[in-house]
């Protein structure tokens, strides 16, 4: 497709970017919707699905609920190795959207290496992000990832935050740098006061998954569900805990600036609770350690519902000592529900978690990155005021220098 531009010097055609979406699940087709409805381009998509029929509905979906220009079309995506029509699609594409199962991550950065395309990907993974920074090094093209919610907005936020207040207060460093983020149901009943909102699975592996900390200054390891401590955000009071994946890069890139950074995960009170207790029981019962994130997961699918109601709060904190030595503290926090986006209502999960991939998608179309880019090597001002992302957190003016 093709979209016709009419300026002084006459008619000028402009060929569409061809992007790949893989997996077209709830993520997966919200990022094509914003794509198609906000992107200043013209965008070809085409969607890729485990089960073809689900591939097929979301791209009707996202071609009845888009006033954009471009083609929408989609494909079955084999569970291994490549068929003609992902051949062909791989082949035919400028930039491929990672929205599977992170265990599908290195794969599918592997093709697009091998493909010449572009890759982005949401997964709060570790073992298998470092395996796709090993495999993209020297890469001719980019690969932006852990780019959705947390690990993503959240760590870029962090990072910019950190950046504004040293340059504020005269300052090298801080003392505390701190990332929250729940994606939680609006309404939760006990024992489990949750309901699932995104990935089960995900859910499953970040609560078994060490994390990543600075404590002293010094990059260290913790273990997920440790750390719980009650915390009030506008008047609301949650429980934070560490769970894996979250904080991104930020532990290796921050060593030395900040004594103490971290990331937790919100949950209504109660929730940790119930969780150690299912984790517990699986240490007694001697599940072994890999079969655990499976093993919880079928636990809490018995009684956790899935809900669409849902809510995303976000909180960054810095502090530390300005040059006077004057113990300072600046926070950002939000509170976003879901949006119709095009003639479609998106949760706010969607919402959050697509709208950080669709930044991305144009950083990487722009030709803006080359080789493997973590979050903490994000510009964070163009980042946070991109028109993907500031319209869903409103951070067109985060970073902006306070009055004199």
């Amino acid at each position: 497709m093709v979209r016709v531009d009419e300026g002084e010097r006459g008619t000028v055609m402009k060929a569409a970017r061809k992007v790949l979406i893989a997996g077209a699940g709830g993520v997966g087709r919200a990022v094509g919707l914003i794509l198609r409805e906000t992107s200043e381009e013209p965008l070809d998509l085409t969607l890729g699905d485990a089960r073809e029929d689900v591939a097929q509905r979301a791209a009707e979906w996202i071609r009845r609920g888009s006033r954009g220009p471009g083609e929408v079309t989609s494909f079955r995506l084999p569970s291994d190795g490549q068929d003609d029509d992902f051949r062909s699609a791989l082949s035919s594409s400028d930039l491929l959207l990672d929205c599977l199962p992170g265990r599908e991550a290195p794969r599918m950065a592997e093709l697009a290496r091998d493909h010449g395309l572009h890759y982005a990907n949401l997964t709060e993974h570790v073992a298998e992000t470092d395996r796709i920074r090993r495999l993209a090094e020297g890469a001719q093209t980019g690969f932006i990832l852990q780019t959705g919610l947390a690990p993503g907005v959240v760590d870029v936020l962090g990072h910019g935050l950190l950046q504004r207040c040293c340059a504020d207060w005269g300052v090298e460093s801080a003392e505390a740098l701190g990332m929250r983020v729940g994606a939680l149901p609006l309404n939760a009943v006990a024992p489990h006061y949750y309901a699932f909102t995104w990935s089960p699975i995900g859910v499953a592996t970040e609560y078994l998954k060490d994390t990543h900390v600075l404590e002293k200054g010094v990059h260290r390891r913790r273990q997920a569900l440790e750390g719980i401590q009650p915390m009030v955000l506008h008047g609301v009071c949650y429980e934070e805990a560490y769970t894996s994946g979250g904080v991104a890069d930020l532990p290796e890139a921050l060593e030395g600036r900040v004594e103490t950074l971290d990331y937790k995960t919100l949950r209504y009170p109660g929730h940790w609770r119930w969780v150690r207790e299912q984790v517990e029981t699986l240490v007694s019962d001697g599940t072994p350690a890999e079969e655990r994130p499976v093993e919880l997961l079928r636990r809490m699918e018995r009684v956790v519902p899935r809900e669409e109601l849902d809510v995303v709060v976000l909180y960054a904190f810095v502090q530390g000592r300005d040059c006077r030595g004057i113990l300072r503290r600046r926070e950002v926090v939000r509170r976003i529900e879901g949006r119709k986006v095009g003639l479609h209502a998106l949760s706010a999960i969607q919402v959050t978690t697509a709208s950080g991939l669709a930044e991305s998608a144009r950083l990487l179309l722009a030709g803006r990155c080359r080789g493997v880019v973590l979050q903490s090597q994000i510009a964070p001002e163009e980042y946070l005021a991109g028109p993907f992302v500031a319209p869903v957190y409103d951070t067109a003016d985060v970073l902006k220098a306070p009055p004199a």
